[in-house]
């Protein structure tokens, strides 16, 4: 399997910053924020399936309008897969008819552009022999983080997440990973404002990373532009064991 990152940005503000957003091969998408407006029109058209770890902006912002750009030009609906909660969230937040129309009964509920699968927490799906599983993360409102298994190697994406004990278990307990992408979003002067909205900084992603006993290549995601280089040099500085690096939109990563 191949990830390219379309965004892993912690905000929006020049060119490479754009929101989190990965390409799975040709046809699955991990999260739809702004850096899934980086695909051309027929690249969009070949997403069939959407995977979201929750429902905030900076991660669905470009699936109103990539259903909108692609849903007459396809045979089948994208299929949207995310928890019972965060599909409840998009239905009522987004869409509503009001900020935009509900595209799971356009052109009608028999034929629609988009529809929602719900997976709920440990469900694992499977993708012409790529599985998907939802695994454990602790954030502000209902979220997952996912590992993909491509048979031969796997690759954990942690989301938007605090420090998470059930998620460094899941992380350990894959054979064969590959790849972790783990956010950090938050240099640790803002450990307060961190811990407020469950994400990470580079304090609480060591002390994470000392508990993964796998050895993965490590990418770090989700830094609040302007705090990036802040982030990414106390993390250096903390000399951590997996040597993290940082992610870049554009980047490929196979497994």
């Amino acid at each position: 399997m191949k990830l390219k990152v379309l965004g892993c940005s912690g905000g929006i503000g020049g060119a490479q910053a754009r929101t989190t957003s990965f390409l799975v091969d040709e046809d699955i998408l991990i999260d739809c924020g702004t850096g899934a407006g980086e695909l051309s029109l027929d690249a969009m058209r070949r997403i069939d399936h959407v995977f979201l770890t929750h429902a905030h902006l900076d991660h669905i912002a470009c699936l109103p309008l990539l259903i909108d750009s692609v849903g007459d030009a396809r045979s089948l609906p994208v299929t949207v897969h995310a928890t019972p909660e965060t599909i409840r969230i998009l239905h009522s937040h987004v869409f509503n008819w009001l900020v935009w129309p509900d595209f799971s009964a356009i052109p009608d509920r028999h034929h629609p552009f988009m529809r929602f699968q719900p997976m709920k927490l440990g469900e694992s799906i499977s993708l012409g022999g790529r599985v998907i599983k939802a695994l454990p993360a602790q954030h502000t409102v209902p979220t997952v983080a996912y590992a993909l298994d491509s048979g031969d190697g796997q690759l954990v994406f942690s989301g938007d997440t605090a420090y998470c004990p059930e998620l460094i278990a899941a992380i350990n307990a894959q054979p064969a990973l590959r790849h972790l992408i783990v956010e950090t979003a938050f240099a640790d002067e803002q450990h307060g404002l961190a811990v407020a909205s469950r994400h990470l900084c580079p304090s609480m992603l060591l002390a994470m990373l000392e508990e993964v006993h796998v050895t993965p290549e490590v990418h770090i995601t989700h830094l609040k532009p302007g705090a990036d280089l802040r982030i990414i040099a106390q993390i250096e500085a903390g000399a951590p064991r997996l040597k993290p690096r940082r992610l870049q939109m554009g980047q490929e990563l196979y497994f």
